[in-house]
């Protein structure tokens, strides 16, 4: 059966398809929880809680939020991450446009 399987072009199309199909999804993925900000407690399960934690609320009882912008390392590290990301889309469809293997 080996003799009709090329194992190192195999390993390699393996190897792609890894980096590819979960490397690029995870690329994207800590990008955006790079830009979402460092996390905090909301405290909403706590009826109240809104107001004891210096929140402002309106008549109807919504809560307003401040979510803090995300420091300059987070902000380098999330255009590193989504800046590979569409470097590797882009190279894939110039890939496929030009008809290259």
């Amino acid at each position: 059966m080996s003799d009709f399987i090329e194992w190192g072009a195999l390993s390699q199309v393996l190897v792609a398809g890894v980096l590819v199909g979960a490397g690029i999804p995870a690329l994207f993925a800590l990008g955006l929880r790079l830009l979402a900000g460092p996390a905090r407690d909301r405290g909403d399960a706590v009826p109240g809680a809104g107001e004891a934690a210096g929140r402002r609320t309106s008549d109807d009882g919504a809560v307003a939020v401040a979510i803090p912008r995300p420091g300059p390392a987070r902000l380098a590290g999330a255009a590193l991450c989504l800046g590979l990301v569409v470097a590797a889309v882009a190279t894939g469809l110039f890939v496929v446009v030009s008809g290259g293997h």
